[in-house]
């Protein structure tokens, strides 16, 4: 069926949504004969820039004083890197990176946080044609036994090692073998050629689309980190189909005030790339939504009024106690304010009200909330939110470029995704290349989608988890285990920041569910209260029965319906694989880790279970 005679083709340039320039969803929708479905853009992608420095020459020349990055500097202000001296200052370290006799085969690999040092780094790296593999700090300081960082390391054998913070990353470098790597520490003064000349230019224009730019690692939250070939055109293709669906964003330079880290593909490429394509500022936020660091992030919004917001559902939550409470930093965070974007997990309900009310009591109307999906290996969107929705578990529509199989999986649908932001593979693993993609060249993302709603496609599809975590109960009935779990959040709001979904060949679903410390604290009553006592506080277990209770008078299927919860301290282990440095939880690698405990929860005996009638 043709885009013409599709049913479910909606026609039209653009719309609006809060006052914002969006394009009208076009889709078009096809059955496959396996019972699936193909959906795409009915928009083509437009021509994308050659590679990603280009917009960085670009803004050198058109606003070279306008400001790139910035970060805090040791006097609590802000030291900013403009873009006409950042071009300069990229092209400098892209010399030092030839002179080493850095290419292809031998890339850069980061240990560091967000910085400006990283960032022209990084560009230079883009330039010379080095790959560059920017890689998680909590591999470096938060792991106890540093097997991921090791096993990162065997697997990119850089030529050259960045790290910007020696004491913090002291103990792991001392277990990984680096007699073959020169490591350079803090600034880039080692990594800065006196001038740069021809070798730069040739070296840049040897590059094309297809180079790869970058070595991102996957998360690992479905197993070990795997290093994905991100190429110029992925990346490039991406900012190419945000600018078609979002034109407010090219109307004027965007302002970020952003935490989101770079070893990511929604820090590093989605954010990154948007600022350097649209001329924006991108302020580094030092902060995270964790305790003792969320007030770093807090005081950065004091002073910076970003235009653009994004975060994943941990930092909205943890921010939200500051908006709600201190009305002089919700009028500097909604001042200048286009668009809330989360993504990651998916927000869960009580979150999105609490933002839309602050929105709505700041400034009389509310903003425009968005999200997308897609994964390490789509640099990263495959969809995206460019109309108004008005509840979380959208995830929007396939951007021009990006073709979307639907594939029946269980009794759901797994999405599938190839295109131009799709990665050609993985850094030397062609094993794992071959099995990544079906014999029509989808890449099999593992993840689940559905329309939400089958009448009209256009109206975006709904995220439906991992396949891989759901399960079946002693019934054969599925649980699909991402609704269950916001369902859960949203309906105990605001006690808990999470839980594991369990009840594998069991009777009924149980939960392992963890506090939210501020919000528990709250409902029992007992600010001072410690993780421990708020386990065994009977108001919070009464009102945790309660609300669940309702949950399953409004949902008595046995698919959704809670039997029995148990409250756990125990953090959950980035060494096990259970949660990733974001916050997300790999809900299969949690449940075998806490076998024990499920058994605790189903085998009557123990006192502490909270039965949900």
């Amino acid at each position: 069926m043709s885009a013409k005679d599709n049913p479910h083709t909606k026609t039209g340039r653009t719309g609006t949504g809060g006052g914002l320039e969006l394009a009208i969803p076009r889709v078009t929708v096809r059955a496959r004969p396996d019972g699936g479905w193909l959906v795409q853009s009915a928009d083509p992608l437009g021509p994308c820039a050659r590679a990603v420095p280009d917009w960085l020459f670009g803004w050198s020349r058109a606003r070279p004083d306008g400001v790139w990055i910035a970060e805090r500097d040791d006097d609590d202000g802000w030291r900013r890197l403009r873009y006409g001296e950042a071009a300069e200052q990229v092209r400098r370290v892209a010399h030092a990176l030839l002179d080493r006799g850095l290419g292809p085969e031998r890339p850069v690999m980061i240990l560091a946080e967000n910085s400006i040092a990283q960032a022209v780094l990084t560009m230079g790296c883009y330039v010379a044609g080095v790959p560059v593999a920017p890689v998680s700090m909590a591999y470096a300081t938060l792991s106890r036994d540093f097997v991921k960082l090791r096993a990162v390391v065997d697997q990119i054998r850089p030529a050259l090692l960045f790290v910007e913070d020696k004491a913090a990353c002291a103990d792991a470098l001392a277990v990984l073998e680096l007699s073959q790597v020169e490591v350079v520490f803090a600034g880039l003064e080692r990594l800065s050629a006196d001038g740069a000349g021809a070798a730069v230019d040739s070296a840049y224009a040897g590059i094309g689309p297809d180079t790869c730019a970058k070595i991102l690692f996957t998360s690992g939250s479905t197993g070990s980190p795997k290093g994905v070939l991100n190429t110029h055109r992925m990346m490039t293709s991406n900012q190419q189909a945000l600018a078609q669906i979002m034109p407010f964003l090219e109307s004027r330079p965007p302002v970020l005030v952003d935490w989101l880290p770079w070893n990511h593909t929604f820090g590093g490429n989605h954010n990154f790339n948007l600022v350097l394509r649209t001329g924006g500022t991108l302020y580094i936020d030092g902060g995270k939504p964790a305790p003792g660091l969320i007030d770093r992030t807090v005081d950065n919004l004091r002073e910076i009024s970003p235009s653009l917001y994004f975060s994943v559902p941990r930092g909205f939550d943890m921010l939200l106690p500051y908006l709600e409470t201190d009305a002089e930093l919700r009028s500097r965070f909604f001042a200048r304010l286009d668009m809330l974007f989360y993504a990651g997990a998916a927000l869960p309900k009580s979150l999105w009200e609490r933002l839309e009310a602050l929105a709505v009591a700041e400034r009389g109307a509310g903003v425009f909330m968005s999200s997308a999906w897609g994964a390490t290996e789509t640099a990263p969107m495959v969809t995206c939110i460019h109309y108004e929705v008005h509840r979380p578990g959208n995830i929007g529509l396939p951007a021009p470029g990006a073709e979307l199989k639907l594939i029946p999986s269980g009794d759901g649908l797994e999405m599938r995704v190839r295109g131009p932001g799709v990665t050609p593979g993985y850094w030397r693993a062609p094993e794992l290349t071959r099995a990544a993609f079906d014999d029509e060249g989808f890449l099999l993302t593992g993840d689940g989608g559905r329309f939400a709603d089958p009448s009209d496609p256009s109206r975006g599809l709904v995220f439906d988890g991992r396949v891989a975590e759901n399960f079946k109960l002693q019934t054969a009935v599925w649980v699909h285990v991402g609704q269950v779990r916001l369902a859960v959040i949203a309906a105990c709001s605001p006690v808990l920041q999470d839980a594991v979904v369990v009840g594998e060949d069991r009777s009924e679903i149980g939960l392992i569910a963890f506090l939210n410390l501020a919000g528990a604290r709250r409902i029992a009553g007992t600010a001072g209260a410690s993780p421990a006592e708020l386990l065994d506080n009977q108001t919070l277990r009464l009102y945790i029965a309660d609300r669940l209770g309702v949950h399953n008078k409004n949902n008595t299927g046995s698919s959704v319906r809670i039997g029995r919860v148990l409250l756990s301290d125990e953090p959950l282990s980035i060494d096990a694989g259970e949660i990733t440095d974001k916050g997300y939880i790999n809900q299969r690698a949690a449940r075998r880790r806490r076998a024990a405990t499920i058994g605790r929860l189903y085998d009557g005996s123990d006192p502490t279970v909270i039965r949900v009638q």
